[in-house]
């Protein structure tokens, strides 16, 4: 037994030693990105490469708040990135389930086409996206963010909605529609219960990518009332320098509103994630 026994505990312990590595190397960046927003400004060359400043203050983020336009990058940023992920998660749902339940002349070409649009570099569509926009009426408003974020995020959104749908037995809403429920009444009764783990992960999907882009957040706002927090970051960088202090202290009160989401729905998250990995 004793033969066996130490191999296993010699494997475990390097499972936790590896995760440990790993989880470090992940949050080093955060560490820094706090080490640097609590350090004074005239440390933060001097004490660069130490790991932990021998000086600490909050002045970094009471300058962000009171003397920057931060708050107005944070507001339009959590209304953008919200919008977004409420809008692409109603449409990804429904054409995920018309994709899994229904049958209909088009739908492999629908499919290819949509596989086809996440194919081309961003760089490549920015100046006819730049050209709708304008045609619309929408440019530099936070209308026009929202409407190409879900855009382009609906594709994935509808694949991985799909694959929830798939998992789902059809006999279960079959067997309501026979109790006497309307399809509607079986999707909302039945069908829409068991996918709240792929609506998390939508959500969050979505969420995390229309709170990080940046690109066209450049292009399509010109004003600094409808800037958002990725582009904020950059009124820190000047032509001779760089306020890191401030700019990481930023970065800081960034991270609250995607913390306070992921910790809302990672009941839902992590189931969500890897079922619809492994089904459909």
């Amino acid at each position: 037994m004793s033969v066996f026994a130490k191999p296993a505990v010699g494997w475990t312990i390097s499972k936790y030693i590896v995760l440990a590595l790993y989880l470090a190397f992940a949050l080093f960046p955060l560490y820094w990105l706090l080490k640097i927003s609590v350090t004074p400004e005239k440390l933060i060359y001097s004490d660069g490469v130490a790991l932990w400043p021998s000086e600490v203050t909050l002045d970094n983020f009471k300058s962000v708040l009171l003397y920057t336009d931060f708050l107005i990058y944070f507001k339009n940023s959590i209304f953008v990135s919200f919008g977004t992920a409420a809008l692409t998660t109603v449409l990804a749902a429904a054409a995920g389930y018309a994709f899994s339940r229904f049958q209909f002349r088009g739908k492999k070409i629908i499919i290819g086409i949509m596989l086809i649009t996440q194919m081309f570099p961003l760089l490549i569509i920015i100046a006819p996206i730049y050209r709708i926009i304008s045609g619309m009426g929408l440019l530099n408003t936070l209308t026009s963010l929202i409407v190409v974020y879900t855009a382009f995020n609906v594709p994935f959104a509808t694949f991985l909605m799909q694959s929830f749908f798939d998992g789902i037995p059809k006999d279960l809403e079959e067997a309501a529609m026979i109790d006497g429920c309307t399809r509607l009444q079986a999707v909302r009764k039945v069908v829409f219960p068991l996918t709240l783990p792929g609506l998390a992960a939508t959500l969050g999907f979505v969420f995390t990518a229309a709170w990080s882009e940046l690109l066209f957040a450049i292009m399509l706002i010109n004003s600094n009332d409808k800037m958002t927090f990725p582009v904020g970051l950059l009124t820190f960088v000047s032509k001779f320098s760089v306020d890191w202090g401030q700019m990481m202290a930023a970065g800081v009160f960034a991270l609250v509103p995607s913390c306070l989401f992921f910790i809302f729905i990672q009941r839902y998250l992590v189931q969500g994630l890897t079922s619809g990995a492994v089904k459909g």
